[in-house]
């Protein structure tokens, strides 16, 4: 494990965490040359993620550092390495949460490298060169051509670099759940944060009757009005959780803090599949008589594979679907950090990493 090799001589302004006071400070590292697997890019736009969060403070303590966070980058190509086939100069690219996997186990082999056993992030992970990698918060990127995906043209550049996270993060269950081709389900989506709004959207794109579960009231409107959910419930009110009971064929679990899913495993039909997208850092509950008495399924999902990836960012094309965002300059990161861990934002922080407009 190291910093860097002979190798890395690009030099790269970023903006790092230098301990747990989680504290982003600008930080000048070095990056690997452009190999022969590889693109570098320019980075545009890079997403503020609650995972950026936990590990600048180290919540799971597996932090490194320093740490350059950032896994919802968009950019443009400004270098091909030789092998690489499916890439050009000026391409609009997105770089998600994977930077390498083994290739080789069944996982890799069938598009599944998220839940490959040597798995390495995008940021706070290990290269295949043993060097520590580096994410999008700095101003230019060296990937390996296998995790990068094409942003198609009509979407701009910063509402799509969530995407790369939030978006495949509740695009996958609903793939594996059959939502894409099997319109007329009824879907809820609990917690209308940074992954909630676009499985509202993508839920709604797909042609679901989409029930929103929050225990803020105040976010009826929005949910209805704007982001075109036809239900809302608000999860503390016991009435209104009551005349929910066994009205969903799915339900997406977004949220990141510790809550029971008794009360919303009630919500499901029998035979109806909770899928939990979300990471609190404490334990869930999980009540088992709603589990019995309703045949339901809970079930976890991760990010999504390269292949399933660019999936998610064409259907997201076709249906013109991005992300609701504020942008901010990178001087704002540590005010963005404190925002995003009191839940306010709507929903998800951009940082503008090369100062432009929209591309």
């Amino acid at each position: 494990m190291a910093l860097e090799t002979p190798n890395h001589t690009q030099t790269v302004a970023g903006w790092a965490a230098y301990d747990s006071s989680g504290k982003i400070a600008p930080y000048i590292f070095k990056r690997r040359e452009n190999g022969v697997n590889d693109v570098t890019i320019q980075v545009m736009y890079c997403g503020v993620c609650h995972t950026d969060l936990h590990h600048v403070k180290d919540d799971w303590g597996i932090t490194m550092y320093p740490v350059v966070p950032g896994h919802e980058i968009t950019g443009v190509i400004t270098k091909v390495g030789s092998d690489v086939k499916n890439f050009k100069l000026g391409d609009r690219v997105g770089v998600g949460c994977l930077a390498a996997s083994c290739l080789e186990c069944e996982f890799c082999k069938n598009s599944q490298e998220n839940y490959c056993d040597q798995i390495q992030f995008t940021y706070n992970g290990i290269f295949w060169d043993g060097t520590i990698t580096y994410g999008g918060y700095s101003d230019m990127l060296v990937a390996d051509h296998r995790y990068v995906v094409h942003v198609p043209d009509n979407l701009p550049m910063d509402a799509a670099a969530p995407l790369l996270c939030a978006g495949i993060t509740v695009f996958s269950p609903m793939k594996d759940c059959q939502l894409l081709e099997s319109p007329g389900k009824k879907v809820g989506i609990v917690g209308l944060g940074g992954l909630g709004h676009v499985a509202v959207k993508m839920a709604k794109a797909f042609g679901h009757q989409v029930t929103v579960i929050s225990t803020s009231p105040s976010k009826e409107n929005e949910a209805k009005q704007r982001l075109g959910a036809d239900y809302f419930l608000v999860s503390t009110d016991a009435k209104q959780m009551q005349g929910g009971k066994r009205s969903l064929d799915v339900i997406l679990d977004t949220v990141s803090a510790k809550h029971s899913l008794g009360p919303i495993l009630e919500l499901l039909k029998v035979n109806g599949t909770l899928v939990v997208v979300g990471a609190p850092d404490r334990p869930i509950e999980l009540p088992s008589f709603p589990l019995i008495f309703g045949k339901r399924a809970v079930k976890g999902s991760m990010t999504g594979g390269m292949k399933e990836t660019q999936e998610m960012m064409d259907v997201c094309g076709k249906h013109n679907i991005t992300c609701d965002v504020e942008l901010i300059k990178p001087d704002k990161i540590n005010e963005a950090l404190d925002r995003l861990a009191r839940n306010d934002v709507r929903y998800r922080f951009v940082i503008d990493i090369a100062g432009t407009s929209k591309l």
